[in-house]
């Protein structure tokens, strides 16, 4: 099924159609990570491909227009061939690779039933996932955290953001998409049921990613989703309003900087970085006081800048 949505996606001509079956591509491959148990990175999927990469798109439809323009025939035979030498080549390198699934891959020898094992008497939370993210690969984590602050600065000056120096809003168009939207009542009475639970949802998912599926990344994009519901049914100068982008184009530092001194006040008390164990003098609440301030910068960071870029696109398509 994932083969064929994506000869369904290249064959489109129609973007929003080729947006939607994108959505549905992110549906499907959650639906394989949940099959193979991996209940956090469905979680992930299906936030962020089928719902708010969907509302990005969508967004940059507004922009460029529905419907692809048609290219002038070129020779394909060197690119395909390009393409085709380099599967070549990367399938080769994954033939010295355990077999999928294999009882004897190295994986299932140490690194697994060391995780299983070990983390709750080392880390303490239920979930080891966020163990392993948040303390034994905190590094990763944090690595990721500055992609994502990197990709943000580059989205937001690509999309011409520094208009808002100014500190004055743009106005909604007379007649729009956001105007016409609120105007509409049962999408209006059906966002205001919804909009706040998403957002009581966001920090459910924030704070008990200790004991099941989630964490700051998961409630970072639900998070920017309800703001973002917000602003497609009552227009954008009121979510503007509600979350100045002035001072929200500060938060997506804010978070990362907020990971970085968790590290620091670690080294200070004489652990290593990210070292959550020197945090307290009782290791376990080292580390459930670490993960939760880490947890609550990488939930700052993603939101934040969800948020953002989506005022830009919306700044752009006024």
């Amino acid at each position: 099924m994932l083969l064929a949505t994506v000869f369904a996606i290249i064959r489109m001509e129609k973007l929003m159609s080729a947006v939607l079956m994108m959505g549905f591509f992110s549906l499907l491959s959650s639906c394989i990570f949940m099959v193979l148990d991996a209940v956090d990175v469905a979680f992930t999927e299906a936030a962020v491909g089928a719902g708010v990469s969907t509302i990005f798109f969508l967004a940059a439809i507004a922009i460029v227009g529905r419907v692809s323009k048609p290219t002038k025939k070129k020779n394909l035979i060197a690119p395909l061939a390009v393409v085709i030498c380099t599967g070549a080549v990367l399938i080769y390198a994954t033939l010295d690779m355990p077999h999928f699934g294999s009882a004897d891959a190295p994986i299932h020898q140490h690194v697994a039933p060391r995780y299983l094992q070990e983390s709750g008497k080392e880390v303490g939370p239920p979930n080891m996932v966020t163990s392993v993210l948040a303390s034994y690969r905190g590094y990763d984590t944090f690595g990721e955290v500055g992609v994502v602050f990197t990709a943000f600065i580059g989205v937001f000056l690509l999309l011409g953001a520094g208009t808002r120096k100014s500190g004055i809003e743009r106005p909604s168009p007379s007649t729009g998409g956001t105007q016409s939207m609120r105007q509409k009542i049962v999408l209006r009475e059906v966002a205001d049921l919804v909009i706040a639970p998403v957002l009581i949802f966001a920090l459910y998912v924030q704070w008990h990613g200790d004991f099941g599926p989630g964490g700051g990344f998961q409630a970072g994009v639900i998070f920017a989703s309800g703001i973002i519901l917000y602003a497609l049914i009552y227009g954008i100068v009121p979510a503007q309003q509600l979350m100045p982008p002035r001072k929200l184009a500060y938060l997506p530092a804010v978070g990362l900087l907020l990971y970085a001194a968790v590290g620091i006040y670690s080294m200070l008390n004489g652990g290593n970085f990210l070292d959550y164990n020197a945090i307290a003098q009782d290791p376990h609440d080292g580390q459930h006081y670490g993960i939760l301030i880490i947890e609550l910068g990488v939930g700052i960071t993603v939101a934040a800048v969800m948020i953002n870029i989506f005022f830009s696109f919306s700044e752009r398509s006024l």
